[in-house]
């Protein structure tokens, strides 16, 4: 009998738990202990987390290290074609024979036991590291941090937090001082703790936090500066001055991220990453759907000439309002949005920083997802926040729909989900018109 696919693997693992989210580590502990205890036998190990950039600043990371000339290991999440791009082994996504094997083994290592499918998968990743050498592995969080399947790691060699903002509320709580005490649940003894920009009463928690474990802070705009000079990013402590290129991912908040990424790079014991690996890191950095522009391929075929695509997949108000600060510099032509978002975000949120800068939107329902928001309320959210919204019945038909007036932008936007989708339908050259 021939072995399951991933995906078969990867559908049995859903049904484990009648929650994609319940979290708790209890569970992973019983499965990590039956597996021999990987997670204790990984390389030094980056752990971040943070409500946006987290995946950015890793990327940043990442690049930047392989110029160096180290083996990396990444987890981050969501995937947006594959689920192998969740767990990359020395810079390459991981094989489906082998992402196929280690799924096998800890699902029987969990012996039918419930089980969510981000606890078992981080269970996989934490097995895949363990058994290729690696000089560092790069763990993102994926929901919160305190109670965050990845937060097993006891001793990481350095922590970060990327930029707090309101999301997931129904489990990380209503106010940022909740959800930033749920961030900081990543701050281990002793472990330096590197802060990126953060709302001064977030600041005030993960420094509260730090301070109570003894571990050393580095806080933006404090012990790290960032500015701009033309095509040039000036990064600043106390023990030097680089001049740098702006990061190949466009946005004022893309600055921030790299700004926070060096910070990192340059308090990670025992490595030595130079101006010029970090340069090469923000250059060449590569993370789709962070505004991201699709030029040349099936969609902006379909979008026709003087049509822009752009894909980003912030799903929240901080997101959208970074999205608004590079909607302002976008004057020359009409900016028009396809709009696809999970049932769980806050839609007026994330559209109204937009609004002065849309001429108009299609609101779709994501292919696939049973978690959509329907197209049809979110038009009628958008609406309300003062954007011309109506509902589309898919991706190709809203792109043609708005290509019909002439030179313009077209935003994709609103989920990682719908990335995906987009992102799946320009590689296979076409599009499911089917609302979910």
């Amino acid at each position: 009998m021939s072995k399951p696919t991933s995906d078969v693997l990867l559908d049995r693992l859903l049904e484990l738990h009648p929650k994609l989210i319940d979290l708790s580590l209890d569970r992973l502990y019983r499965v990590l202990d039956a597996l021999g205890n990987p997670h204790r036998k990984l390389p030094p190990v980056f752990h971040v987390a943070g409500t946006n950039g987290k995946g950015s600043l890793i990327a940043y990371m990442r690049r930047a290290l392989i110029a160096a000339g180290y083996r990396v290991h990444v987890y981050t999440s969501p995937h947006l074609v594959r689920f192998h791009e969740r767990i990359e082994i020395n810079g390459k996504a991981i094989d489906e024979p082998d992402l196929a094997d280690l799924l096998d083994e800890c699902e029987r290592a969990n012996g039918g036991e419930p089980i969510t499918f981000f606890e078992i998968t981080t269970a996989a990743a934490f097995l895949a590291f363990s058994r290729e050498p690696a000089d560092i592995v790069l763990l993102e969080t994926g929901l919160g941090g305190r109670l965050d399947a990845t937060n097993v790691i006891d001793q990481p060699l350095l922590t970060a937090i990327t930029p707090i903002g309101l999301d997931h509320q129904h489990f990380l709580g209503d106010t940022i001082e909740a959800i930033a005490g749920e961030k900081a649940g990543i701050i281990k003894p002793g472990v330096p703790l590197v802060i990126g920009p953060q709302p001064a009463a977030a600041l005030a928690v993960m420094e509260d936090r730090a301070g109570d474990l003894g571990s050393p802070t580095i806080v933006r705009d404090r012990d790290f500066f960032v500015q701009t000079h033309g095509d040039e990013l000036v990064y600043r402590d106390a023990s030097a001055t680089w001049s740098l290129p702006l990061p190949r991912l466009p946005g004022t908040h893309q600055v921030d991220n790299g700004a926070t990424a060096i910070a990192c790079l340059r308090h990670l014991k025992g490595f030595s990453v130079s101006q010029d690996d970090v340069a090469i890191g923000l250059r060449d950095v590569e993370w789709p759907a962070r505004l991201q522009q699709l030029p040349g391929g099936y969609l902006a075929t379909l979008a026709g000439p003087g049509v822009e695509l752009w894909l980003d997949g912030g799903h929240n108000p901080s997101a959208g309002q970074a999205l608004a600060d590079v909607c302002r510099h976008w004057g020359d032509r009409p900016l028009d949005l396809v709009v696809g978002m999970m049932i769980t975000k806050d839609p007026a949120g994330f559209a109204r920083p937009l609004a002065p800068f849309v001429r108009r939107a299609v609101c779709l329902s994501i292919p696939g997802e049973k978690n959509t928001l329907p197209g049809e309320e979110a038009a009628d959210i958008l609406n309300y926040v003062g954007i011309d919204a109506r509902i589309g019945t898919g991706i190709e038909d809203a792109i043609r729909d708005l290509a019909q007036d002439g030179p313009s932008r077209i935003l994709l936007c609103g989920s990682l989900y719908l990335a995906g989708r987009v992102l799946a339908a320009d590689e296979a050259k076409e599009v499911s018109t089917s609302p979910s």
